[in-house]
């Protein structure tokens, strides 16, 4: 993909849709520190320069050099070896800004990363059911609210501060409390969570 630069200019006009970021980033992947190219457009590239900052965060350059009809320039220099560490989120404005439905209020988006991260919301009285883990281990951080986790024993009360490990393949079930429940999840990056709510193969 790197092949289609020419003297510094990437021209991704005639490309297919599906191609362009691809190529884009296997451009980028290549450079020194302080080598650049000119990315050469027929439309302004917000949704790239939006995928630049949440995988490199200041770590390159993005300078627009031509802003005309079909003709948009920009200069993307690499200003990092690699992707700068950097503040994600505010924990604390997640617990208080949380919407009432549940869901999922925050996700690692990294095309190179090696974990996945959520933070999970439940509603006051919410609930994920019953169900048999993924095959990885997930850690937990309590970050706002209350409520139950669910084992196959017993159960754990849930209260801001915790931290909890839940082993690959275990069942589990959470509840939410009257303040609703906010956490955050951190476990090795893999395909899409499936959630079993029957024994998963190979658990025992």
């Amino acid at each position: 993909m790197a092949s289609e630069l020419t003297d510094g200019v990437l021209d991704v006009r005639g490309m297919r849709k599906p191609d362009k970021h691809p190529t884009i980033f296997a451009a980028y992947d290549v450079l020194a520190v302080a080598e650049s190219f000119v990315l050469v457009n027929d439309h302004d590239p917000k949704h790239l320069h939006e995928e630049f900052d949440r995988d490199y965060g200041p770590g390159y350059g993005w300078e627009y050099l031509s802003r005309e009809l079909r003709d948009w320039r920009i200069r993307i220099t690499k200003l990092a070896s690699t992707p700068l560490p950097r503040q994600l989120a505010d924990t604390g404005g997640i617990a208080d800004d949380a919407p009432e439905t549940g869901g999922a209020v925050f996700s690692l988006r990294m095309r190179e990363r090696d974990l996945d991260s959520n933070v999970i919301a439940l509603a006051p009285g919410g609930a994920i059911a019953e169900h048999w883990g993924p095959d990885v281990d997930v850690l937990i951080h309590v970050i706002a609210g209350s409520g139950r986790l669910e084992t196959e024993t017993g159960a754990i009360d849930l209260a801001a501060g915790g931290l909890l490990w839940l082993p690959k393949r275990s069942r589990r079930a959470f509840q939410a409390g009257s303040e609703g429940l906010r956490y955050l999840t951190v476990h090795r990056k893999r395909e899409p969570l499936v959630l079993h709510t029957s024994r998963p193969p190979g658990a025992q």
